[in-house]
């Protein structure tokens, strides 16, 4: 997420700035964004694997709830306050069934993960910020993003390794965990066209979800990636991989953010998949080179 931002902001001519600061110390953060002077924060960092957090918890806290109170802090102290970005996840609002779908803003949030109950804490440390120090504050709710370059911790990424992996060597075992829930996936290159237009054009204190509008299940994806290796590539439920509670579906309504920004998707779900499979197929063989 991180790269895409900063090249389409910069593509939009902004001048940009990533400092290296660790969001649970405060004073560095702070020293950070005294240097910075931002009109605008893309508050990104993280702890975001759903599945890592169930095993650190508490880190997951001290990094996104915690962090996000210190870069509130250190936002809100500044001699002119900047407008922030607070990216949050569409896992808050945990377990749903077909009649909440598709989900709205007005959702009730109900978390199931030590990541999604942090996200919860976070989301609402920086609606105090908004109602109780006026900090312009705009909170997103994204839900699942991809596209080239993400890390292979994520599902559609480790699964598009996996099948290049294979291809490369003419054919072998994709490891899996449970294929059933469905996500709304959106290409991070309009991921980061969204949180721009928000910086821009909405509204403090409010909330949006960035999404498409359509769920895909985790096996359709799987079955289209394997489409694309000729060999014989096969399928292999990894116990592992299997969460200790698994949403079954996500999908989300982005007619708020489309009312107030008027974005629109740019890339299909099958084009960033192509991309995503190709830009591994250019690693491995970058790393076979060397």
């Amino acid at each position: 997420m991180g790269q895409w931002l900063q090249e389409h902001l910069r593509q939009c001519g902004d001048e940009v700035a990533a400092p290296d600061a660790d969001v649970t110390d405060p004073a560095a953060l702070g020293q950070a964004l005294v240097a910075a002077a931002p009109d605008a924060v893309y508050h990104l960092a993280a702890i975001t694997n759903v599945g890592e957090s169930w095993g650190e918890p508490q880190r997951t806290f001290e990094v996104n709830a915690v962090g996000t109170l210190n870069l509130l802090e250190a936002a809100r102290s500044l001699p002119s306050v900047p407008t922030v970005l607070l990216v949050c996840s569409a896992e808050v609002y945990g377990q749903v069934g077909p009649d909440d779908l598709p989900l709205t803003e007005a959702s009730p949030l109900r978390p199931v993960s030590p990541y999604a109950a942090s996200k919860v804490a976070a989301e609402f440390l920086g609606l105090q910020a908004h109602l109780a120090h006026h900090l312009p504050v705009i909170r997103v709710r994204a839900f699942n993003h991809i596209g080239p370059g993400q890390a292979p911790t994520f599902v559609v990424s480790s699964l598009a390794r996996q099948v290049a992996e294979a291809d490369i060597r003419g054919g072998g075992i994709v490891k899996v965990g449970n294929l059933s829930p469905q996500r709304d996936f959106t290409d991070v290159r309009d991921v980061v066209r969204a949180y721009r237009l928000l910086v821009e054009r909405g509204v403090p204190g409010e909330v949006y979800n960035v999404c498409s509008g359509q769920a895909v299940a985790i096996e359709e994806i799987a079955r289209y990636l394997l489409e694309r290796a000729p060999g014989d590539v096969r399928l292999e439920v990894d116990p592992q991989r299997v969460r200790p509670v698994e949403v079954p579906v996500l999908r989300g309504d982005p007619q708020r953010l489309v009312a107030v920004t008027g974005w629109q998707r740019e890339h299909s779900l099958h084009d960033t998949l192509d991309d995503v499979l190709a830009g591994w197929h250019r690693e491995l063989a970058a790393s076979e080179r060397r």
